[in-house]
């Protein structure tokens, strides 16, 4: 990657046009002509530096009920229970990490009418899993995974769902604030608005107008697509519309998890000293087990693992937390995005429920 590419890739993770013709709007912005920025993009996607252009949705405002997962497996089954566990498609991330005895952990969507805790114990009866934990967010404190790829450090935006370090129980017991809409509610949604959804979470093609054919789709002008997109930001349906990257194949080799013991009445003032340094991609509170009492999970990704270190020193000296974990990632299984209002859950479950009889567990016979 020479400078021009990493300034395109800094400018598309950032705030990727919404335009008739975006490819040429990032070409004035970098002084170099339509055609070059889509034949860039098309190297950097076939070099897979490039994962996929699209709208970020924010899952439970879509009615989804999501958790991160952590399964614990023998070393000569973590292989295949991880290749089983992807072949759902409410999986879209899936690590293999060192650190603890969860050696195993993943992000598990499901549609609204689904049951995620069968799904989750069906995926460790599968799998013979030797244990595992199941660890939703309690609290967000920020998501938003940007890297500056011209200072090669990591960038990432604070976007917090609840727009406020304030926050209460609601009605089910979880938090949220009192003065944004909560993050794990849903909204309700029509189905001019699902449709749009299926059309704006598909990788973008690389064509000088690549909205006219999702317009067309959808009976609408592009200007009423925008303008439908800006209304989902402003709902809290829709994150952002932007590039993601593949960390690794763009320089930032090492990810850690790191997690954190947090006194429960500091909670929240340091989730909120968490998320302002610019290497946290992401940073929530989860529950705690008995075999596990670590309450702040920080996602960190760096260049070498001595700069995951050196993120945690900052950190512990940030907030007076001390008693911490490095889990670091030896190795992506999946990283995908979940995709909405499709058929692929209802199909998956149906296909493998009916052949679950026929088909052994992955034991060691298997």
């Amino acid at each position: 990657m020479d400078l021009v590419d990493r300034k395109l890739l800094n400018a598309i993770q950032t705030a990727f046009p919404l335009v008739e013709q975006p490819y040429r709007e990032l070409g004035n912005q970098l002084s170099i002509t339509e055609s070059e920025v889509i034949e860039r993009l098309w190297s950097l996607k076939n070099q897979n530096v490039v994962r996929q252009i699209s709208a970020i949705f924010d899952t439970r405002r879509l009615g989804y009920q999501t958790t991160l997962v952590a399964f614990a497996y023998d070393p000569d089954q973590l292989n295949r229970g991880a290749l089983f566990i992807n072949r759902h498609p409410g999986v879209s991330h899936n690590y293999a990490r060192e650190g603890s005895y969860y050696n195993l952990w993943f992000t598990l969507a499901v549609p609204g009418d689904g049951d995620l805790e069968a799904t989750i114990e069906w995926m460790a009866r599968e799998t013979n899993a030797l244990d595992h934990r199941v660890m939703p967010t309690i609290r967000f404190f920020k998501i938003g995974v940007n890297f500056d790829m011209v200072s090669q450090k990591g960038a990432a935006h604070n976007y917090n769902p609840d727009s406020s370090g304030t926050v209460g129980a609601g009605p089910d017991g979880s938090e949220m604030t009192a003065s944004a809409p909560a993050w794990n509610q849903a909204v309700p949604l029509t189905e001019s608005d699902k449709a749009a959804i299926r059309e704006l979470q598909e990788d973008l093609p690389l064509v000088s107008r690549p909205f006219d054919a999702m317009a067309e789709r959808l009976g609408s002008s592009i200007g009423a697509l925008f303008q439908l997109a800006a209304e989902f930001q402003e709902r809290k349906l829709m994150r952002r519309y932007s590039a993601v990257l593949h960390h690794r194949r763009s320089g930032f080799r090492s990810n850690a998890m790191i997690v954190w013991k947090v006194p429960s009445e500091r909670a929240e003032e340091v989730g909120m000293l968490m998320a302002e340094n610019p290497a946290v991609t992401h940073c929530y509170e989860r529950p705690t087990f008995p075999d596990w009492p670590y309450t702040h999970f920080t996602m960190v990704h760096a260049t070498s693992a001595e700069g995951c270190e050196e993120v945690e020193r900052e950190i512990s000296q940030a907030t007076g937390i001390t008693e911490n974990q490095l889990l670091y990632s030896t190795r992506e299984y999946k990283k995908t995005r979940v995709r909405y209002f499709v058929e692929d859950y209802q199909e998956f479950w149906e296909t493998e429920t009916a052949s679950e009889l026929a088909q052994p567990s992955l034991g060691p016979s298997s």
